[in-house]
């Protein structure tokens, strides 16, 4: 398997290029503010060809540059609908402070790329020969979704990656203040979609570095009995 990360944008969200063995077809997760170059970058320096954009959620420094590259290359960005409208109006996911930060660095309006495809009720997606598994994660924002696939790589205890986005990270787990956020909704997601994931699970958040559910089961204090409800 091919996979790359790299951070970009003011908020250092993490990118994703994700490609399965021996094929030239690959997906990338959450194009953020300012990914784009380093899409390319990726894409051209080893001969993959994207077949669509999958969104973790839709906060700007996630799919801030998602538009341009679908429809630069005439794929499908993949987004829960919960989240759809934040791709036109990414305002209405930040606090003030985003929203000021916002209108410095956007020359133009967000606008959706051509084409968009909804996540709902999909329990998996079969992509660029890869399939992702696709679980309903809300309440960093009310359309985030964990994105699952397995993985037989050198590392002989990992067996599957969820690209979680903004709903676990290392040590920590993602804010529920913002416009769509929900703490009652975040802990019941923590407590049964993320806690019932096997150990054997690599998490690539988001934002950060990578870890692993067997570590943030015992290491993380928001996945603790207390904090979840349990």
């Amino acid at each position: 398997m091919f996979l790359a990360s790299f951070a970009s944008g003011h908020w250092q969200a993490n990118c994703y290029v994700v490609a399965a063995p021996g094929v030239p077809d690959c997906v990338v997760i959450d194009p953020g503010q300012d990914a784009a170059p380093s899409v390319r970058r990726l894409l051209s320096e080893h001969q993959l060809k994207p077949k669509g954009i999958l969104a973790t959620h839709g906060h700007f420094d996630h799919v801030a540059n998602a538009a341009e590259l679908a429809d630069e290359f005439n794929i499908p960005l993949w987004i829960h609908s919960a989240d759809r409208h934040l791709l036109a109006e990414p305002a209405a996911g930040l606090n003030a402070d985003g929203v000021a930060l916002l209108r410095q660095v956007l020359k133009q309006p967000m606008t959706e790329p051509a084409r968009v495809e909804e996540f709902d009720d999909l329990a998996e997606l079969s992509i660029a020969r890869l399939r992702f598994g696709i679980t309903p994660a809300p309440g960093h924002t009310a359309g985030s979704v964990l994105l699952g696939l397995d993985y037989n790589g050198r590392n002989p205890g990992i067996n599957r990656i969820v690209f979680s986005g903004d709903v676990v990270f290392a040590g920590s787990i993602g804010r529920t203040d913002l416009p769509g956020g929900d703490a009652r909704t975040m802990a019941r997601t923590l407590r049964d979609v993320v806690l019932p994931l096997p150990d054997s699970v690599a998490l690539l958040p988001g934002h950060g570095p990578q870890t692993t559910m067997a570590h943030e089961r015992v290491a993380n204090p928001h996945l603790a009995p207390a904090s979840v409800g349990r």
